[in-house]
């Protein structure tokens, strides 16, 4: 059965342009987290399960997490873990701010349960965003904070390695892990950093100053992630888990938005950018189920992609994942989401792969 917001209130935002929307919700958020809000988050949210998840070194408090894109400079963390995420990826954030791609930018293709996106990493740079990761870090806090890091637009391939270095080194105090964005589609060229010889350097670099960093410090190292698209060829995906093993990356990420568009309905299909939503979820999970088998299990995932229900997110966990993250999904479902899953998800018959 449909909920409140299904009902009522999408059927009003989906009549306004879609970042507008977006927007809105970041501030009614990040004015409702604090104070006297939080306590109207957590009615939203309800009964939160606790099942506590350990993944590369780190205790999640439970298996859902909201997937980077949704608080790109940082703003509602709190709020997000108010209505039961266990763990938000902030950014992608760059070094320095950029604007991203020309508006509009984000397409909702309801008859499909999807959204296509060509944002381009906009965001206000990593400088404006430390107050806030620094604030965050300083409370105790009962989530997982995640930051994206991600290139300039303009920074040849060839010099990507420094930009993510520059991000990294910004955050790495804050940040409980670190995800390197290789593979969303909207800035020219990245993906092709998932190659063979880009990937093997960068991975090396990252690894090296991560080295460095917890030295520097004087803190245990970060978990670095990589995050990847879903439409690589098999032989693509090999190399690419070549290259994380040899480099000893704590986790893979899968997947981003996806460029193919195999059977939609919507008039706005054609729009350029990464898709995502329900028309990804069988692909990403395939991609996950890969990822498992070639290495034995012994290589930690989060999955991303078409999550809507419990057995969604069972399905990705059947597969090969251990966490899982979502973010079209709350656009179409509402805030109540991230609660609910849990709850169905603790109803759900538990299957050993």
């Amino acid at each position: 059965m449909a909920n409140f917001y299904q009902r009522f209130v999408f059927p009003i935002l989906r009549r306004m342009d879609a970042e507008t929307v977006h927007e809105r919700t970041l501030s009614l958020l990040a004015l409702a987290q604090g104070g006297m809000g939080r306590p109207f988050l957590k009615k939203i949210a309800g009964h939160l399960p606790k099942n506590p998840v350990e993944f590369a070194g780190l205790t999640f408090p439970n298996v859902l997490g909201m997937a980077a894109g949704f608080d790109k400079d940082v703003r509602v963390v709190p709020g997000l873990a108010a209505l039961g995420f266990g763990h938000i990826e902030v950014g992608t954030l760059t070094p320095r701010p950029q604007v991203g791609n020309p508006r509009p930018r984000i397409f909702r293709l309801p008859e499909d349960g999807a959204i296509i996106n060509r944002m381009g990493f906009p965001n206000g740079g990593v400088q404006a965003a430390l107050p806030r990761l620094r604030k965050l870090a300083e409370k105790p806090h009962d989530f997982i904070l995640g930051v994206s890091l991600g290139k300039q637009k303009e920074t040849p391939l060839a010099e990507a390695a420094s930009d993510y270095i520059t991000v990294m080194q910004a955050v790495y105090p804050f940040a409980d892990y670190l995800a390197v964005n290789i593979s969303s589609p909207n800035t020219p060229g990245l993906r092709e950093l998932q190659g063979g010889d880009y990937l093997g350097q960068l991975l090396g670099t990252l690894a090296a100053e991560n080295e460095t960093l917890a030295e520097a410090h004087k803190i245990g190292k970060r978990p670095l992630f990589v995050k990847i698209a879903p439409d690589l060829t098999l032989d693509e995906l090999d190399e690419i888990l070549t290259a994380v093993q040899n480099h000893k990356i704590d986790a893979i990420i899968a997947t981003n938005t996806t460029i193919r568009r195999d059977g939609l309905c919507s008039p706005k299909q054609n729009e350029t950018g990464g898709l995502s939503g329900l028309p990804v979820c069988q692909q990403s999970t395939e991609i996950i189920q890969h990822i498992w088998r070639q290495t034995s299990g012994k290589l930690p995932i989060i999955g991303v992609g078409g999550i809507r229900t419990a057995v969604d997110v069972q399905a990705k966990l059947d597969a090969g994942a251990s966490l899982v993250q979502l973010y079209t999904s709350l656009i179409y479902q509402g805030p109540g989401l991230p609660g609910h899953l849990l709850r169905e998800k603790a109803k759900l018959p538990k299957i050993d792969i």
